[in-house]
């Protein structure tokens, strides 16, 4: 590290004197359009940081030597070369450039350019996101795109992200959008073992591979993907090579991570006197305590002898530990006119803050284009990853690191007395866990797609694609004999899953122009199959905790397998019309087959059509276009699907069964022949616009998204021997507004620029045609409510006479009660914010660039399960957050914590109490950075040299009481309805990193 930091240094210090002779060169700016002289264009010699600006007359200066190029720019027009040559004199006219809008977008089954588009897409900026210390892709773009919302489970390595494009669609049925890479529609569920938090696929990828990502959110530009594209679908392309030399890049990035935020907890003083309190406030008559013993004894007895020794334990820090990572890039890229290459190499080696907590990924991409005649094209890519996660115990655990923070602390960590971890605490002591226990996943997986196309007339081309995704996942779990649950001589499991997903295409394209019309079709069909296998193997009983390997278990104590898969056939089509280059039409329909559903509506078509109107193209905006320089008007509709459901959920399953040393069956699911399709209706409207010569920029929309025949898991009795059944009932809605913005604030030498988005949500389920539904009794799916929303009693506070709790009884009435069973539940939050967004700021300034990234979040309210035990007014020997000295003690008293009584539940059962505003405004990342001067880096026989340094998550704005705002905690074992309802429940959930970062970049 140390030979790193000084080699970057003395980098970055070296420095060339050139002796050449210069000459002032001088001239004028124009506009093509207009004549008129430009104010404030740059003007800089190619390959190094002289510059010079245009003034108000649009003139310029320049010192420099024959042969340099110069580049001049301004906003909005096109930049322009000009070589220095023997006249001393050189006035250049810029021509408009329509900026950022004649960029291509990656559409399904084909490109667009971005102006031309009738329906919502939005392509994210992937520049600089290799940098950032970022474990997947989607926490790499959060708050930075409108209408997206990201959220983090939690800040533990490789988890699962909740990603939701214009909100949750469904009930029971997948939320989370479809992801395609390079055509292959990948897998990104959790694979992991149903009793630990689930992880995310999706955190293999290497951004550094990437090329663009767009994300498809109206149906206009969804449904050609049909079923599966009601929640959005994310495409993202990896990187190419381009005719020319072979360029090489290396990058190296390290850096520290520490908990975001941190919690205040008593200190072993005020933990005594707290619980003297509590113990003193419940003695009966005779001064004990249930009748039972005196507040002394019962620490005595709960606490031990060390309670009196003195200690004064921070269980929090014992936690956490300080974090670090490691990533080194490689790739080479190149090529001529006829076909490139694209090759890199990553590895990535990242320990997290929680103690026990890493992940190392190793990650190989080879993407290969040959076009050996004009009519033929075909090309070839492939990705090799390993990714190893050693994980820890679920949040629900007293395994898990963080709920060491229950330790009193007037235990201390080691047994004075034996040297090892204390066993004597008030719960298991997680540290053993740690200690002797192995949670080691190990995945290794295959991208490879291949395709060809051959024109076969001009203007009509075939192309074939064939994708795969294969991905191999083990995992073995180890508990020593001295871990919770696992004596008297250990267990041990071994499971392992494999996925083989892969899809084939067939298609053509035909586009045409004639006159002032500009036609382009696409018609194909697509066949997709994934194909799970998987087998689990749990033993115990082993000779020492040196043999951990299953063979050496005593006993078998559970084995299974297990085999499942589903297969779509899809035709689909486009058509897109321009006419006079500013009137657009588009049209799509995608006609899907699915083995998911019942053979009487296997079949679903999702059609889609939308229209725009480039108003500045017109006539009558002839003159104004300086002002208003782009304006069109799109709007679209449509219906998309969603299929998110198990494999086999219309048929009626059997499981063999061992009873009693013979075999059987078991039925385990009842028939739904009938299940269908659950369908979204959207309708969107958009306008996008561009002022001062494309100088400020942006997008407002509209949508109204309806879904109806939800795909719904109905509970049944348990008289029926079965929990419920698959079935198409329900509706629900999402209405909203987008607004996204970049705007260009200075440019020259100093350039600053702002990204700006925000998108308002606003989600209601419509029927259900049955009772509420809540796996936990406080998320609720209801009807004319968000889902999730909380539906809990409602607290009101402390009585100022005698430090009881109070509820109120009924909605909507002032009266309350001491009671929690006469106080009615009813509806108190909701964990769905009002609005989310993000903003960007790059400053560039003479090689160096700052680029600060804040995203929010407001109106959303996060549940404290926690709470109940870590915020308890002493109700157990858990140990309290600090607020909890702030209880009432005298009547008079004036506090929302009620009086201290041990273990009578005063204020403690489930309630508002522990419902938290969770809304805030986070500096999600700021990275700094240089590039070399040109001139400097080419005499060392480079290209670009660059450093950088940056901070992630440095500071949360928040009135969250817990230890972090953003969670999404998703408990062991819970189906996709529980996870659609079960949304911002905090339950000892790990806080965000906050990492800092520091790199070099290296081209040649």
């Amino acid at each position: 590290m140390r030979k790193l930091l000084l080699f970057i240094f003395l980098f970055c210090g070296f420095a060339i004197v050139a002796n050449s002779q210069q000459k002032t060169v001088t001239g004028t700016v124009t506009g093509a359009d207009d004549g008129l002289t430009i104010i404030g264009a740059t003007v800089q010699i190619k390959g190094t940081t002289t510059g010079a600006t245009s003034d108000f007359d649009g003139k310029y200066s320049i010192m420099a030597n024959e042969g340099d190029i110069l580049v001049f720019r301004f906003v909005g027009m096109k930049s322009k070369e000009e070589v220095v040559g023997a006249a001393n004199v050189i006035d250049v006219v810029l021509e408009l450039d329509d900026v950022g809008l004649e960029e291509v977008i990656v559409i399904g089954y084909g490109t667009a350019i971005k102006r031309e588009l009738t329906g919502a897409i939005t392509k994210v900026s992937t520049e600089g996101l290799a940098e950032t210390p970022n474990v997947s892709f989607q926490s790499a773009i959060q708050g930075k795109t409108a209408g997206v919302f990201i959220e983090q489970a939690s800040g533990k390595l490789g988890e699962t992200v909740k990603m939701r494009i214009r909100g949750s669609s469904s009930i029971s049925a997948d939320n989370q959008p479809l992801y395609v890479i390079d055509g292959i529609l990948v897998t990104s569920t959790n694979l992991s073992h149903a009793g630990n938090q689930p992880t995310s696929p999706l955190a293999d990828i290497n951004m550094n591979d990437v090329e663009s990502i767009q994300i498809l959110k109206d149906a206009s530009a969804a449904a050609i993907y049909g079923s599966r594209a009601s929640n959005g679908v994310v495409l993202i392309t990896t990187k190419k090579g381009s005719a020319g030399a072979t360029k090489f890049n290396v990058s190296y990035t390290t850096g520290i991570s520490e908990p975001s935020r941190l919690m205040e907890w008593l200190n072993a003083d005020q933990y005594l006197e707290l619980f003297d309190e509590a113990l003193n406030n419940v003695v009966d008559g005779s001064g004990l305590v249930w009748g039972w013993l005196t507040p002394e004894q019962m620490k005595d007895r709960y606490l031990g002898d060390q309670w009196t020794e003195g200690w004064d334990t921070d269980w929090q820090s014992e936690a956490f530990q300080k974090g670090s990572f490691n990533r080194i890039n490689i790739s080479a890229s190149g090529g001529s006119e006829k076909g490139g290459f694209y090759t890199g190499f990553s590895y990535d080696n990242t320990v997290g803050i929680l103690r026990g907590n890493s992940m190392n990924k190793l990650n190989g991409r080879i993407n290969i284009d040959q076009t050996p005649t004009d009519k033929f094209k075909f090309g070839f890519g492939m990705n090799l990853m390993r990714s190893e996660m050693d994980r820890v115990e679920n949040d629900n655990a007293f395994a898990t690191p963080l709920q060491l923070v229950a330790q009193a602390p007037v235990t201390p960590v080691i047994d004075p007395e034996t040297g090892e971890y204390n066993k004597n605490t008030i719960y298991y002591n997680g540290l053993i866990s740690l200690r002797d226990s192995e949670n080691n996943q190990i995945s290794f997986r295959t991208l490879t797609n291949a395709y060809a196309a051959y024109e076969l007339v001009k203007g009509l081309t075939l192309r074939s694609e064939f994708g795969a995704d294969i991905l191999d996942m083990r995992e073995k779990n180890y508990w020593g004999r001295e871990t919770i649950g696992a004596g008297p001589g250990g267990e041990a499991q071994n499971r392992s899953v494999r996925v083989v997903n892969y899809n084939f295409d067939n298609y053509l394209t035909y586009s045409t122009v004639f006159n002032a019309h500009d036609i382009n079709l696409v018609g194909g069909m697509s066949y997709q199959q994934s194909m799970t296998t998987g087998s689990d193997i749990e033993g115990k009983g082993f000779p020492t905790d040196d043999f951990q390997n299953i063979a050496s278990a005593a006993e078998a104590t559970s084995f299974s397998s297990w085999e499942t898969g589903t297969t779509y056939l899809s035709y689909f089509g486009r058509a897109n019309y321009k006419l006079m280059g500013k009137y657009l039409l588009s049209a799509s329909g995608r006609l899907d087959g699915s083995s998911r559903f019942g053979i009487d509506n296997r079949y679903g078509f999702f059609p889609a059509g939308s229209a725009g109107w480039i108003i500045s193209e017109e006539d009558f905006m002839s003159g104004i276009e300086n002002t208003l320089s782009y304006l069109k008007l799109r709007t679209s509709y449509g219906l998309t699907g969603n299929s998110g459901i198990p494999d086999f959920a219309h048929l009626a399953l059997f499981s063999g069964v061992n009873y009693a040393g013979r075999n059987g069956l078991d039925p385990t699911q009842l028939a739904s022949s009938e299940l269908g399709w659950e369908t979204t209706a959207q309708f969107d409207i958009g306008l996008e616009f561009g002022f001062f010569n494309n100088r400020v920029t942006g997008e407002i929309d509209y949508y109204n998204k309806q879904t109806t025949d939800l795909l719904l898991y109905m509970t049944l009795p348990s008289t029926s021997g079965f929990t419920g059944v698959w079935s198409n009932i329900g509706a629900l809605e999402n209405k909203g507004w987008e607004f996204a913005f970049h705007s260009n604030n200075l440019v020259g030498s100093f350039k600053w620029s702002t990204d700006f988005n925000i998108s308002f949500n606003k989600n209601k389920v419509l029927d259900v045609s049955g009772p509420e539904i809540t796996p936990n009794s406080i998320n609720y799916v209801m009807e004319g409510e968000a889902i999730g929303v909380f539906k809990i009693r409602k607290y009101a506070g402390v009585d100022p006479d005698n430090g009881d709790a109070l509820y109120y009884l009924e909605e909507g009435s002032n009266e309350t009660t001491t009671n929690w069973n006469l106080a009615e539940t009813q509806v108190v939050g909701s964990p769905n914010p009002d609005f989310t967004g993000g903003m960007t700021n790059y400053f560039e300034y003479k090689g160096f660039d700052l680029n600060i990234l804040i995203s929010f979040v407001y109106g959303n309210m996060v549940y404290n399960g926690g709470g109940r035990y870590q915020s308890a007014n002493a109700d157990w020997w858990d140990n309290q957050t600090l607020d909890q000295m702030d209880r009432w003690q005298n009547p008079g008293d004036k506090t929302d914590i009620p009086q201290a009584r041990f273990a009578e539940g005063n204020g403690t059962r489930h309630s508002s109490r522990y419902l938290s505003d969770a809304s805030y405004l986070r500096i999600r990342n700021i990275s700094f950075g240089y590039n070399l001067p040109a001139n400097l880096v080419n005499k060392i026989k480079m290209s670009n040299a660059r450093v950088y340094i940056g901070v992630q998550n440095l500071y949360t704005l928040t009135n969250y009481h817990g230890w972090d705002p953003e969670i999404n905690w998703i408990g062991t074992g819970q189906s996709t309805q529980t996870t659609n309802i079960v949304q911002g429940y905090d339950f000892y959930t790990v806080p965000q990193a906050r990492t800092y970062s520091l790199g070099i970049n290296l081209s040649f």
